[in-house]
């Protein structure tokens, strides 16, 4: 039997966020449905209920940033019973097939992954997300939340925190590393806590010092402000990884004179406009300029573990449903620390 719940959606690109009630489909046997406690609220939602990215679909439910407990199983769901606690990220299907499934990595599926929202499922059906009550995922979509993480402080987890941890992880962040992270906000705040819990050296680049000292009560051990033209001078040379969390243009040759012989400067910050360089400032230290996306199931899986070994959740505000317009306003004028989290109970309430 399908479900009605309650949900807060997007009508048409740019307007206001309403409340409203979507119905979401008939548990299949490998699908689980779940009671989401907790939505975090991406900028990227922001930009895609805006269309900064590119035409969306209308009416749009956003949130891929999803933690609830599971309220029923399909037929054939083995791996979560009612009661479990659980998440759901960026993806909730892919064809299961192709070499990049295969090997975990759903996000690159030759299909194409299926977005939590603002996508098309491969039953032609549109796909609403997190900022509602209840939805419907397949099981190998879902990921098991650790005791020891509160519900509101893992949604972020699901996106910001699998978008940091996958880079650090496949560049190395560890132990005589040297890690610089570019911009402390909801990537941001979360890359500096995981590279530090790695045993990385970690340096925030921000564009002033206003949250210098929530930058070294988060793991830091530096804090430079990038607006400081002498400080592209002192940090010449010195990091082995930059990771640019920041949706701005950025002067890339600049940041990659920062890195040594060998570095990698990666993208996880989505810019509307190119950015440009010069490939000689790749050249001149066999260095690497590169992008990330997100994380597989299973490595969200392994996030999300070690988030629970270590302590980690992200800093976020808990809002109701009736604040979500004021949120978007607050993100977009960088006014949040760190992550906007809705409180589900108060959609419809």
């Amino acid at each position: 039997m399908s479900t009605i719940t309650n949900a807060i959606a997007v009508p048409s690109p740019g307007a206001a966020l309403e409340q409203t009630t979507i119905t979401r489909r008939d548990l299949r046997p490998d699908d689980v449905l779940i009671d989401i406690a907790y939505a975090g609220i991406c900028h990227s939602d922001i930009h895609q209920a805006r269309e900064d990215w590119g035409t969306a679909i209308f009416p749009m439910v956003p949130g891929h940033e999803i933690a609830g407990t599971v309220a029923a199983v399909g037929s054939e769901v083995t791996r979560y019973q009612v009661g479990d606690r659980v998440g759901v990220g960026c993806m909730v299907d892919s064809c299961g097939e192709c070499e990049h499934c295969q090997a975990g990595t759903e996000q690159f599926c030759v299909k194409g992954n299926v977005q939590t929202y603002n996508g098309v499922g491969f039953d032609g059906e549109n796909t609403y997300g997190g900022y509602s009550r209840q939805v419907v995922v397949k099981d190998s979509f879902v990921c098991g939340i650790p005791e020891g993480i509160g519900l509101d402080v893992a949604a972020p987890l699901l996106c910001a925190g699998i978008t940091t941890y996958s880079p650090l992880r496949q560049w190395g962040a560890g132990p005589g590393k040297k890690v610089a992270v570019v911009g402390l906000g909801g990537l941001g705040h979360m890359a500096v806590k995981l590279a530090a819990a790695m045993g990385a050296e970690v340096t925030v680049l921000s564009q002033s010092l206003k949250k210098q000292e929530d930058g070294l009560r988060l793991g830091a051990q530096d804090y430079y402000a990038t607006s400081d033209e002498s400080t592209f001078e002192t940090l010449a040379g010195r990091f082995d990884l930059i990771l640019n969390t920041v949706s701005a243009e950025l002067p890339v040759d600049s940041y990659l004179g920062l890195l040594g012989v060998g570095g990698a400067m990666v993208n996880v910050g989505a810019p509307g406009t190119p950015l440009s360089y010069s490939a000689f400032s790749l050249i001149a230290g066999n260095k690497s300029l590169a992008g990330s996306m997100i994380g597989g199931i299973a490595e969200t899986q392994e996030m999300l573990d070690f988030c629970a070994e270590h302590g980690i959740g992200a800093e976020i505000e808990t809002i109701s449903a009736d604040q979500v317009n004021a949120a978007y306003e607050r993100v977009t004028g960088s006014d949040v620390r760190y992550r906007f989290v809705i409180d589900t109970a108060t959609i419809g309430a």
